[in-house]
């Protein structure tokens, strides 16, 4: 068991500073006591009781109360831990087969998206992010800790196959042969050629209206320039660096031409689904790849007036799935019931703010959400927070345990 050195109360006091105007200062303490023990909760478990480490070596990552593996969960929930690896053997040996296991998944089938822990697929829905997020994760832990040795032959197999995966779905009429019960026809909405990578699913593993998801394209260019630089530095595949590289050039070149629109109230912005042949559509989800999660991924900075305007929208009436209540105002999503706010959603619009007052009154947001179990969960109705969906889910938590171990690493004691 990793043991964790708890928060001083008056760290977190010092952290979160003067709490939102709703919150009394008497409060203050109660509240940074519960976004204490949040933290402390979600750090502890999802190494400890969501990552296995299996006798082949690899790391099975469970999504929570879904016995599965997703590949975008596992890397996600997995990343909080990446500047441990360096000083702790065991964190560094699950981390290294976290990236060994989302290897072998991918070689099993490039175009599932869940695995059970005999590597079964569990779900076979083609979304893009699901190949992205195993090679952003790959290069965020070789950048923090120099360890070359996860780049296995295994791992290259994957990445190559990555490249045909997302080389074929650029062109998905002609070469693609994937098929799902759950799009229309089979393959979703005609599309046209624009250099961006077609996706059958969302990051919320729903159908997308239209196939081009302008976030996770941005992901994808942001992922495979690195993926370029492993090929190139530790693989030494000029070949492989350059396809990686040109194909993040051509996705960012879609991504420009075809993703913004400009709507009144707001300026040029970005989509979040195009098809390249003028529809559009106007939103955001929870899930992150997400516009609000836009500088996260590194795509542009917070400052870029384009993500500015975005970020207005998605944080506005305007988008279809932000919701107000008594309790907490957020991103919800067409995955769960209509009016419900994702605390997901909340710890990405905290990572992507540089105001202190909506840091703050996003942290009264958390403390709301929290029913008892000090987790936080898939979703919940902002009027009524004790009405959530999905009593155990490891990846907010994660996101969290990250927001606080990045933005605030003073005020930690950590391991």
């Amino acid at each position: 068991m990793l043991k964790l050195r708890g928060l001083a109360l008056a760290l977190v006091i010092a952290v979160f500073g003067e709490m939102a105007g709703s919150v009394r200062a008497g409060e203050q303490g109660s509240l940074g006591a519960k976004l204490e023990t949040i933290y402390l909760t979600a750090y502890d478990e999802a190494l400890n009781r969501h990552a296995t480490l299996k006798r082949d070596g690899t790391t099975y990552v469970s999504s929570g109360d879904i016995d599965a593996e997703w590949l975008r969960d596992a890397a996600a929930v997995m990343a909080p831990y990446i500047g441990l690896a360096a000083s702790d053997e065991r964190v560094k040996a699950v981390l290294r087969g976290v990236v060994a296991r989302m290897a072998r998944c991918i070689l099993v089938d490039a175009y599932a998206n869940a695995f059970l822990a005999d590597y079964r697929v569990a779900e076979h829905k083609f979304e893009v992010d699901s190949l992205i997020y195993p090679i952003w994760f790959a290069a965020r832990y070789w950048r923090a800790t120099g360890d070359r040795s996860i780049f296995t032959p295994g791992v290259q197999r994957a990445f190559k196959r990555i490249l045909v995966v997302l080389r074929d779905e650029q062109r998905h009429a002609a070469r693609s042969r994937y098929r799902h019960p759950e799009l229309a026809g089979g393959t979703g909405t005609q599309v046209k050629y624009t250099g961006m990578i077609w996706t059958g699913f969302r990051p919320s593993d729903d159908p997308a209206r239209y196939q081009y998801n302008i976030p996770v394209n941005m992901f994808a260019v942001v992922a495979l320039r690195e993926l370029s630089a492993i090929e190139k530095t530790v693989y030494h595949d000029k070949r492989a660096s350059e396809n990686a590289w040109g194909l993040s050039v051509e996705i960012q070149r879609g991504v420009e031409q075809h993703g913004t629109v400009n709507l009144k109230g707001f300026g040029k912005m970005y989509a979040y689904e195009v098809d390249g042949r003028g529809h559009t559509i106007l939103m955001d989800d929870a899930n992150p790849p997400s516009l609000l999660s836009i500088p996260y991924f590194g795509y542009v900075s917070n400052d870029d007036s384009i993500y500015r305007a975005t970020r207005a929208f998605v944080l506005s009436k305007r988008n279809p799935y932000f919701y107000v209540g008594k309790f907490a105002s957020g991103i919800g999503s067409s995955h769960t019931p209509r009016g419900y706010v994702w605390p997901l959603a909340l710890v990405m619009q905290a990572f992507t703010t540089y105001d202190d007052r909506e840091f703050n009154r996003l942290m009264t947001y958390i403390v709301a959400s929290d029913v008892g179990d000090h987790r936080l969960h898939e979703s919940f109705n902002p009027n009524r927070p004790e009405a959530f969906t999905r009593r155990d889910f490891a990846w907010p938590n994660a996101l969290y345990t990250q927001l606080i171990r990045e933005r605030h690493p003073q005020a930690i004691g950590g391991p």
